[in-house]
């Protein structure tokens, strides 16, 4: 099937070429919306039809007579027909339909995978909270996305390397340490000697009764800092608390069912001398200028609406400057694609960013790196806007999202708050990355509890687990059978002819076009979209064919069928890192 739909669209294209031979657009084969009007349909003579001059429906038809007296398509279409203002609707022998079964018992976990990337470094960098109070909601989404772009791209062949990047220097971690320092000598919010930029939340009283009681927490090598315990010591109480925040985003991470593959320190950019090379390459490129006692870079030569000052005139950098040799640092290392995942706050810092690379003078890309800006995120619980968080102070965090999805409880018990943590997990996985990333999302904890058709997350989850229940139906009804894996391997596909079993058929056939579209762009909303379409097509299918029939032949060929769809429903949710249930 997709070796065919591949030859299919050649010959399309190839027909387009006849026509206009100046043709540059694209083929594009989608699924009729009326099962009546065929399994694949192409608006190519309506591409045509403008340029050309001519009637679409006439165009469409010199197309299907090109196709039909092509030998090599005529075995695999049943017919070919002209529809509304020009569609070419094609309907397929069973037999082309039926080879995804055994495509998708080929690829097993790969399938659909494609080689596209070419083994080439990508770097996916998101996430990237500064460590100086518990992972928002926001973070929540960008980890969400980031995770799944980052499996999307491995599907396709890249090299992918999933980055963190600590913003671990600048006003923020000062302000930090007075907050905690603050709590350490007994004030709290609200109080006059509290101060006016502290971070309110309860995490930071916790902060200070762990440096009053000199706790110990480990860096980012695994060393540990122990506090002191003395409030006026502010840089043991800075590293107390950014190792202390650092290691509660780690276990908020891990909750959530995300890994990194490096942590890369903002303070190291300092450190290594990263921050004054980059000053001076700079300056040595000609495109910097001294004004007021500041240190600009002519951005504006390279797109960005306004220059940029580099160091202020009390001598202290701007996050730009650090910006820009952390992005020449991913250059560096090899990453020459690299994938920024942000909040949509961020968009300023593109041109700016982009800008300082190009006026290194080293040959980097305008477009580099690309960016996924994402909107912000409405939590609503029991009908009512939920804002703010007792233990963060103003945001709502990821793991109160997680708890309240799975419906954890602290009075539950470890097995059962662990479950509760994976539906939790589950859903917020599954539906920060259900719309794409440039639109706004409502996250309905009220509706990632449900459990019915109207939650996306469990409606695809329950497919899956239906058919693996029709499986241990199978292997209670007819242990011999199911202990005998020949007798699906060799079962005839050409039993499968009832229209819901093409339509899954044709389905399983589109998996490797959506990974490819969600990589090509980054957006992995295509694979929740597909498994919803897929759990729909499944179920339309259990509801109107019996799998385990009495013929033999027809029941092995339909069970075939299903171990194929279970595999593609494992292999999507795997990339969105949601969890496949054998039973619910």
């Amino acid at each position: 099937m997709i070796e065919f739909t591949a030859r299919l669209t050649s010959a399309l294209h190839r027909a387009a070429c006849i026509l206009q031979p100046e043709f540059s657009g694209s083929i594009e084969l989608s699924r009729p919306r009326s099962d009546d009007h065929g399994e694949l349909a192409s608006n190519l003579a309506m591409q045509l039809a403008k340029p050309l001059k001519r009637n679409p429906r006439e165009v469409a038809q010199q197309i299907a007579d090109g196709l039909a007296s092509e030998a090599d398509l005529a075995a695999g279409v049943a017919r070919i027909e002209i529809a509304g203002p020009g569609f070419i609707n094609f309907h397929l022998q069973a037999a082309v339909l039926q080879q995804v079964i055994a495509e998708v018992e080929r690829g097993a976990t790969t399938f659909g995978h494609s080689q596209a990337g070419g083994s080439r470094p990508m770097l996916v960098e998101f996430v990237s909270a500064n460590p100086t109070g518990p992972l928002h909601v926001g973070h929540g989404r960008q980890g969400a996305l980031g995770d799944a772009i980052a499996a999307v791209l491995s599907t396709q062949g890249w090299a992918v390397q999933r980055e963190f990047y600590y913003n671990d220097a600048g006003v923020q971690i000062q302000t930090l340490a007075l907050s905690v320092q603050a709590r350490a000598r007994g004030y709290k919010p609200g109080d006059a000697e509290w101060p006016e930029s502290a971070y309110n939340g309860d995490y930071i009283a916790e902060i200070a009764e762990d440096f009053l009681g000199r706790q110990s927490v480990p860096d980012d090598e695994g060393r540990p800092i122990t506090a002191s315990g003395e409030v006026g010591d502010l840089d043991n109480l800075r590293r107390f608390a950014v190792a202390y925040l650092r290691r509660e985003q780690d276990l908020d991470l891990k909750t959530f069912g995300i890994r990194f593959d490096c942590y890369y320190l903002e303070s190291s950019l300092y450190t290594d001398g990263r921050v004054e090379d980059v000053k001076r390459r700079l300056q040595a490129s000609g495109h910097t200028f001294e004004q007021d006692g500041a240190l600009w870079l002519r951005t504006t030569d390279f797109g960005d609406d306004k220059d940029r000052v580099m160091r202020k005139s009390d001598g202290n950098y701007t996050y730009f400057v650090p910006d820009v040799a952390y992005h020449l640092a991913k250059w560096e290392r090899g990453f020459h694609r690299a994938v920024n995942i942000q909040g949509s706050d961020h968009h300023g810092t593109i041109a700016r960013v982009r800008a300082g690379l190009q006026a290194l003078d080293l040959g980097i890309p305008s477009g580099y790196p690309d960016y996924v800006l994402h909107k912000m995120v409405t939590v609503m619980r029991g009908g009512q806007e939920v804002k703010i968080s007792k233990r963060a102070g103003s945001y709502v965090t990821v793991r109160d999202l997680i708890e309240w999805s799975g419906g954890a409880r602290e009075d539950m018990t470890t097995d059962e708050r662990s479950q509760a943590l994976q539906r939790g997990r589950d859903a917020v996985r599954f539906f920060l990355v259900s719309r794409k990333a440039d639109t706004e999302f409502v996250f309905d904890v009220d509706l990632a509890l449900a459990q019915n058709d109207e939650n996306p997350v469990y409606y695809v989850q329950y497919a899956h687990a239906r058919v693996n229940s029709v499986f241990e139906q199978w292997t209670a009804r007819a242990p011999l059978d199911a202990a005998q894996p020949a007798l699906l391997d060799q079962a005839d596909l050409a039993l499968l002819t009832a229209p819901r079993e093409r339509a899954l058929q044709l389905t399983l056939a589109r998996y490797p076009q959506v990974l490819a579209a969600a990589g090509q762009e980054l957006a992995p909303h295509h694979v929740a979209f597909y498994l919803r379409d897929l759990a729909a097509d499944f179920h339309a299918f259990y509801n109107a064919e019996r799998v385990l029939v009495d013929e033999l032949p027809l029941r092995h060929a339909r069970l075939r069928l299903l171990r194929a769809v279970r595999q593609v429903m494992h292999n999507a949710l795997g990339v969105l890192g949601v969890s496949a249930p054998l039973r619910m």
